[in-house]
């Protein structure tokens, strides 16, 4: 079988990387084409070994995109087309079903309550989200929550399946030795205490309340936001206007997986962190909360539909934290205070290994190509397995 995987850009992002991961793992052959912006995950990509296309679309109605996309599907010979991003997916259906692919697999990787995305959810948003999805077979949702959420939508039950977001378990391991490998080329010292945040600068991720939770905690407190974006000159006059700006360290995007760059990666930088704090209001999976249980840190978190779907017991370092600045640190303070735990990872990171999310995605492509809906995809509450 032979698989085209269609996105909207591939620089360093949550199902960027992901993609990126899962392909290192699926028993089949597939190549990717990107609709926009080749970043660093295509590099990663290339290295891997996959064959990586960009149609170079201009903007969201550079229509001429669609013939150029479903020549190259048709040119390719692809059994499956899988699509992921909003954009892509809406191009990416419409191209394959031109090009004569029946067989179109579509991820829904950030529906949220509000927004996809970072877009608002208008009605006009829905309308067209929805009639691009009656031309696919399957539309997988990364959690149980996102598969309801889809369903509160309008896309009818039985085309949706969960195949949860994966991690490699191995990689995030912890590692003391690395851990003050990763400290010293930082400048962090081994007494300090180190508050992560991991992922994109953008204002919905409300990093800005790290900084001022930061604040109001011991000066041997540190917080080390891993990821870039637009909102991280603002984050820094936040710090600045905070009075801790010398205290807070961003280390611009760094990817999950090896791919060259200079510097520490994710699980690297995870190994270096005290606690992982994610305060996020919405999220589809809470991609950053499972690695760094995996990597043995104790979590506060706003949203995790990935640890929330799962028992209490899944996951006992990880903690729902409700509201803002002051609940943070009073969150963050318990942890600095409290004796550090063993840094192994529980059940929920077991939970979702990446082995287990690519087999899942097979048992998806394998009942796409025989149009048939297997009953064990229904959404619905999972416990550790």
């Amino acid at each position: 079988m032979r698989a085209l995987h269609v996105i909207t850009g591939l620089g360093v992002g949550g199902a960027e990387q992901q993609l990126r991961l899962l392909l290192r793992h699926l028993p089949l052959t597939c190549d990717v084409v990107t609709l926009t912006n080749p970043g660093s995950v295509a590099e990663g990509l290339a290295a891997d070994g996959v064959r990586v296309s960009h149609l170079g679309m201009a903007g969201n109605r550079d229509l001429g995109a669609l013939p150029r996309l479903a020549r190259l599907i048709r040119r390719g010979g692809y059994d499956l087309v899988h699509t992921h991003l909003y954009r892509a997916c809406l191009y990416g259906r419409i191209a394959a079903r031109l090009a004569g692919v029946r067989a179109v697999v579509a991820t829904e990787h950030s529906l949220g309550d509000s927004q996809m995305e970072g877009r608002p959810l208008t009605a006009g948003v829905r309308a067209l989200y929805l009639a691009g999805e009656r031309l696919g077979r399957v539309t997988v949702a990364v959690s149980p929550t996102v598969a309801d959420r889809l369903t509160h939508w309008g896309v009818p039950r039985p085309r949706i399946a969960v195949v949860p977001n994966g991690i490699d378990l191995d990689r995030f391991r912890f590692d003391p030795v690395r851990r003050l490998r990763v400290r010293a080329e930082l400048g962090l010292t081994d007494d300090a205490f180190v508050i992560g945040g991991i992922g994109r600068l953008a204002p919905g991720k409300r990093f800005d309340v790290l900084v001022h939770a930061l604040a109001r905690l011991p000066g041997d407190c540190r917080l080390l936001l891993a990821g870039g974006g637009a909102e991280e000159g603002a984050l820094r006059r936040t710090a600045v206007e905070a009075g801790v700006a010398d205290r807070v360290l961003f280390t611009g995007e760094r990817p999950c997986v090896p791919d060259g760059s200079p510097g520490p990666d994710l699980p690297a930088l995870a190994s270096a962190m005290d606690v992982l704090a994610s305060p996020s209001p919405e999220e589809a999976f809470g991609l950053a909360v499972i690695e760094a249980l995996a990597a043995g840190l104790p979590v506060r978190y706003a949203s995790c539909p990935a640890v929330e779907d799962l028992s209490p017991e899944a996951a006992p370092g990880a903690r729902r934290v409700r509201g803002g600045a002051d609940a943070y640190a009073r969150a963050l303070a318990e942890v600095r205070a409290a004796e550090p735990g063993p840094r192994t990872a529980p059940e929920a990171a077991r939970h979702y290994r990446i082995t287990r999310s690519a087999a899942l995605l097979m048992d998806v492509y394998a009942s796409a190509l025989a149009r048939t809906v297997p009953s064990s995809r229904s959404p619905q509450k999972v416990s550790p397995s």
